[in-house]
């Protein structure tokens, strides 16, 4: 019974300890990816504010989503990117602070791949936030940064139901794309590397310009408002092109469509 107690109390006390983020909530339904990377460990959404000043937070996703919106003071590190691993070993030679990477949100799976790549790679002391930067910028906005702003007005957010009604399934994407007069439209997969793979849906009608390649991708918006195309646009899952929309009303395209759930709804509804 006495080794009982104290074996409870060192467990009491290791939760309760600092160095401890999160209990274990890998099963969270409102966290899918929680589940997918069990071995992640996570900041919460509370404790990152109140150590903010005691860690490096790093924007695991694309310059666009970076430089539309950010938490202020946060370095850049795509995950995607073939250096990602030696910028973060390059920052972790010179700063031993803990080191906090996010993405876009609950869903996003970018905060846990680039912690587990982290982690993979000998770095320690890293940690996902995975409640993502909406919930952040509008808990904290005097914290983030949107289009250069800061403190940022949550009202110039681009409401989600202003966005939703860009959306069209994957069907509707597919007979509009296609159906329309050859040089009057352009498909672009906005995946990235490891997202697209080798090739995307809409052979001869489409280009590649992944979010993080921004010089390539202004040279298509560039194009779609010169000759008046209309752009058909998908992504990996439907959200991250919440962020390229800011980039699309500020290049002046008025006429643009996304794909419902992106290419996982395409081949969800259109190829199993």
């Amino acid at each position: 019974m006495k080794n009982l107690i104290i074996s409870m109390g060192v467990l009491f006390s290791l939760f309760a300890s600092t160095s401890v983020i999160a209990i274990d909530i890998a099963f969270d339904e409102e966290f899918p990816g929680r589940a997918d990377y069990p071995d992640v460990p996570i900041y919460l959404k509370a404790r990152l504010f109140k150590d903010l000043n005691n860690v490096v937070v790093i924007d695991a996703r694309t310059p666009l989503e970076y430089e539309t919106l950010h938490v202020k003071g946060a370095l850049n590190m795509s995950v995607a990117s073939k250096q990602f691993v030696q910028m973060v070993k390059k920052l972790r030679s010179t700063n031993k602070k803990r080191i906090v990477f996010y993405c876009n949100g609950r869903t996003c799976h970018k905060s846990y791949l680039a912690t587990k790549t982290a982690l993979d790679a000998g770095i320690k002391d890293v940690f996902a936030y995975d409640a993502g930067i909406f919930e952040w910028a509008t808990t904290y906005p005097k914290h983030a940064v949107l289009l250069g702003e800061n403190p940022m007005d949550p009202k110039k957010i681009i409401p989600k139901k202003l966005f939703k009604t860009r959306f069209l399934s994957p069907l509707k994407f597919t007979e509009a794309a296609r159906g329309a007069p050859r040089d009057s439209v352009l498909v672009l997969d906005v995946r990235d590397k490891y997202q697209r793979g080798a090739v995307g849906f809409f052979l001869g009608l489409e280009k590649w310009a992944s979010l993080g390649d921004r010089k390539k991708l202004q040279k298509y918006l560039n194009k779609a408002v010169k000759e008046n195309l209309t752009l058909y646009i998908y992504d990996e899952t439907g959200k991250q092109v919440r962020w390229l929309q800011y980039t699309l009303e500020q290049s002046n395209v008025k006429n643009y469509f996304f794909m419902t759930k992106g290419a996982k709804g395409f081949y969800k509804d259109m190829i199993m």
